[in-house]
């Protein structure tokens, strides 16, 4: 899938992860599954909106490209990951790009908020590193290659 495009542009994946092991796994495994062509990485909710605003250090759009799927984790330092997750979906601009929360949190109402706040799905993280990976794989094609998008090509 590595050479797949969406819309005519390279798959491109925004990972907003605090925790620096998972990150590190999430990569690892979309880029041995070639799931995306480019992951970029933000570390705290506030940067995760600069990013998408095109803000300070992410101003230039060749340097942080519009993602076709954000990875959101929710216990994010700055601004937490729910906020963001609502300002996304509040966003006419933003609102349409497919928002995973990928979280630790597997407590019920944290689950319903998201929902409520329109996240596409959420996903809690497995502990065990091979179900880890699988959901990974499986995530990314999905989200990546088979969901279909009346605006793509």
């Amino acid at each position: 899938m590595n050479n797949n495009k969406i819309n005519g542009e390279p798959v491109t994946v925004l990972l907003v992860e605090d925790n620096e092991a998972h990150a590190e796994l999430v990569m690892h495994s979309f880029t041995e599954h070639r799931i995306a062509n480019k992951i970029y990485h933000v570390s705290d909710g506030e940067e995760a909106l600069d990013y998408l605003y095109r803000r300070g250090d992410y101003a230039d759009q060749l340097k942080s490209p519009q993602p076709h799927l954000i990875l959101l984790d929710l216990r994010l330092p700055k601004v937490d990951g729910m906020e963001v997750l609502k300002e996304i979906k509040s966003s006419k601009e933003l609102d349409k790009i497919p928002t995973v929360v990928f979280t630790s949190s597997n407590v019920e109402t944290d689950a319903a908020r998201a929902y409520e706040y329109r996240a596409n799905s959420y996903l809690v993280k497995p502990i065990d590193h091979e179900k880890f990976h699988q959901l990974l794989n499986d995530l990314g094609f999905y989200w990546l290659a088979w969901n279909y998008y009346p605006w793509g090509d």
